[in-house]
């Protein structure tokens, strides 16, 4: 899903490495029985789709990398019994012409939503909290915060103003991308609005929603976001080139990043732009094959009990076709995942259970195509020729 400060707060219809204190010896995952976490075996081998699917799927990414601009794609299909896919093509870095590698760090965005929900599930699962609670019982404040629940803010269904759809924001992002927000700072420029609709009423993608339930882990569990996430989610998932960072920084080796977010409508190269303004909604950093791994353990609850992960693919309506959003987690035809839009990447998540089939999109660029999300745009191109009845087509819908 996308965030996107300036034009859109919400792409595709739904859109540090420090060393930390060591996990605590009963992490979720243990806790109900999960020893293994997906992939310990690859029943994927490279190659095994044949040359001429291969060639289709050469031939379709780089025909859309092409009409779309797009500077460079980091794709990969796996397949259990067919074999799998992984491809790197255009550049890392327009100003140098280095080479798209799979071995790249990338922003994802709203990827990050995966993260910060699994997080506040796992104290769910902790019986520290319940879903149903009202906002008002951690975080105070909150317009109408004794009328929405966790579960509405998990299910974008809380009806509070997205901060990122506000002109003062927008133009204090832009003015300069290098600016530090908490969490605080950027509830405020939601919460001087009113509220959207009431609670439950209906769907609307606010990164409002995600700050707050980040604000509701750390509270719970006494830990920095960052820190719970890397400790009680990224360790137990062993992803170990994912990370919330601190400040801009990003490790190397990355890709570099380009958006037309700016105020003057010129690109701009994004790659140390301050992530904060997304924080628990968008501010993530991975990689090609910790992301292969993740697509995988969300879609399937494997850091989590039986009943928590059934709570959160209880998915519902957006109001766009073939697109339903459950918690933290959205269903397209199917895949089930996240994708992630912010200022110079994009990002794309997702898990097929019918097929058992993981796919992962990195691009370096944000810039739309004919009014279309170019993760979108490669990601259908992808499953109209391995998974035809399957094919991932989330829509961009209006700011």
């Amino acid at each position: 899903m996308q965030s996107n400060p300036s034009r859109r707060a919400f792409t595709a219809a739904l859109l540090a490495a420090s060393v930390l204190a060591p996990m605590a010896t009963s992490s979720t995952a243990a806790a109900h029985g999960k020893s293994r976490t997906p992939h310990d075996e690859d029943d994927c081998p490279p190659g095994g789709l044949g040359p001429e699917l291969t060639a289709r799927l050469d031939a379709a990414i780089e025909g859309v990398r092409q009409q779309a601009a797009i500077p460079g794609v980091i794709a990969g299909v796996w397949l259990p019994g067919r074999g799998s896919y992984a491809r790197a093509t255009g550049v890392s870095d327009t100003a140098t012409g280095r080479p798209m590698t799979t071995d790249l760090f990338m922003r994802i965005g709203s990827e990050t939503k995966t993260f910060t929900v699994t997080a506040l599930l796992e104290l769910v699962d902790e019986r520290g909290i319940r879903l149903d609670d009202p906002i008002s019982t951690y975080i105070d404040g909150v317009p109408c915060g004794d009328q929405i629940t966790l579960r509405q803010l998990a299910e974008m269904r809380s009806g509070l103003f997205p901060y990122t759809s506000d002109p003062d924001f927008q133009h204090a992002l832009l003015s300069d991308p290098s600016r530090s927000f908490t969490p605080q700072e950027l509830l405020a420029y939601g919460f001087k609005h009113q509220n959207t609709f009431g609670p439950g009423e209906t769907f609307q993608y606010s990164n409002t929603n995600l700050i707050l339930l980040g604000l509701v882990v750390e509270k719970v569990s006494g830990l920095d976001l960052a820190d719970f996430i890397h400790q009680r989610v990224l360790r137990p998932a062993r992803l170990h080139h994912t990370l919330f960072p601190q400040g801009a920084q990003i490790p190397e080796p990355h890709a570099h990043g380009y958006t037309n977010q700016t105020l003057s409508g010129d690109i701009a190269d994004t790659t140390d732009w301050n992530s904060s303004w997304a924080w628990a909604a968008g501010a993530m950093i991975s990689d090609f094959q910790d992301l292969r791994r993740w697509a995988e353990i969300v879609a399937t609850g494997a850091l989590l009990s039986p009943q928590t992960q059934a709570e959160r693919l209880k998915v519902l309506p957006t109001g766009f076709p073939g697109a339903s959003y459950g918690l933290g987690i959205f269903e397209a035809n199917g895949w089930i995942g996240h994708n992630g839009s912010t200022p110079g990447y994009e990002s794309v998540t997702v898990y097929l259970p019918s097929h058992k089939a993981t796919l992962v999109l990195l691009i370096n660029t944000d810039i739309s195509s004919k009014g279309q999300a170019p993760s979108t745009l490669l990601a259908r191109a992808i499953t109209e020729i391995v998974t035809p009845g399957n094919i991932y087509d989330v829509p961009v819908p209006p700011s």
